[in-house]
């Protein structure tokens, strides 16, 4: 594993914002963490890219604890890099920008114009170095500050909810280079966002969460299509969820038995698809086997 969080908890003015939190994190994945506003993602965030100490727990990247202070920590700081939700520029050019953590980490110049070239070409941004920052739209800050994280080559690319303040055009155009470039660089990504739409367009694995708490993680698909809670059924956009009885030959749902393909036994819930019923007023011949 790149990057593990074991058993994070953070309190803050007396409130419990993260409890007991877990997560592992495959090198070259791209991780999505989901949930509701105020569950207590960014928080998480901070703490994964080394921005805020925990409570409690660990930080663990490349099998090595990190510690709370000194010059370890500070290294494997300087290969994470994190981009927030609003990014902020300094005044100057682009290329001033893209170039700070270069040299805050005591590249050479040469390896300084190199390096900036190719991060500006990443994001479609080449002949915009000379630009006034001030001057940058929304869409391109937002390269910018890409362009500033790619730079240095990170180990974790972290993303604070990159698509929120976009408009519906580029929103879509953020996505898109955002898979783009997971697929091109091999960079570990790790993004928050409240919109579950994103983790399908990106996602190969992911977390969801509620109340500072881990409530299920996995693949992306395993998390879509075998939601394991109620909430998460819900979450995941689906409408029919009821409280079921699973015996051997199906569930009881209301008395009415629906038959299914889990050997689970006892009580439970069960999620049942719209597109997966079939109402007819005559036997209809078809793959479904929940016919009514």
């Amino acid at each position: 594993m790149l990057l593990e969080l074991k058993g994070i908890s953070q309190r803050k003015n007396g409130a419990q914002i993260l409890s007991d939190v877990d997560l592992s994190i495959s090198r070259g994945e791209f991780f999505v963490l989901m949930g509701p506003t105020g569950c207590g993602k960014t928080t998480l965030l901070r703490i994964a890219g080394l921005l805020e100490k925990p409570s409690s727990g660990r930080v663990i990247h490349s099998g090595k604890p990190v510690p709370h202070r000194g010059k370890e920590r500070l290294d494997v700081r300087r290969r994470m890099v994190t981009v927030f939700q609003r990014p902020v520029l300094f005044r100057g050019s682009v290329n001033s920008n893209v170039e700070w953590g270069l040299r805050i980490r005591g590249i050479s110049e040469d390896e300084i114009g190199t390096k900036v070239s190719k991060a500006l070409e990443m994001v479609d941004m080449e002949g915009y170095g000379d630009r006034d920052s001030e001057t940058l739209s929304g869409g391109e800050l937002q390269r910018v500050a890409l362009a500033r994280a790619l730079a240095i080559e990170p180990s974790v690319l972290i993303l604070d909810e990159p698509t929120t303040s976009l408009d519906p055009n580029l929103r879509l155009t953020l996505l898109r280079r955002l898979k783009e470039l997971h697929s091109r660089t091999g960079i570990t990504f790790l993004m928050a966002t409240h919109d579950f739409t994103d983790a399908l367009s990106l996602g190969t694995a992911g977390a969801v969460m509620q109340n500072g708490r881990i409530e299920q993680a996995g693949m992306i698909d395993e998390i879509f299509y075998s939601p394991s809670t109620p909430f998460m059924a819900s979450f995941v956009g689906m409408k029919n969820v009821y409280p079921a009885e699973f015996k051997e030959d199906g569930a009881v749902v209301e008395e009415l038995l629906i038959r299914h393909t889990s050997n689970r036994k006892g009580h439970g819930f069960l999620a049942i698809p719209p597109e997966s019923i079939v109402l007819s007023r005559e036997t209809t011949i078809t793959s479904e086997r929940n016919q009514f």
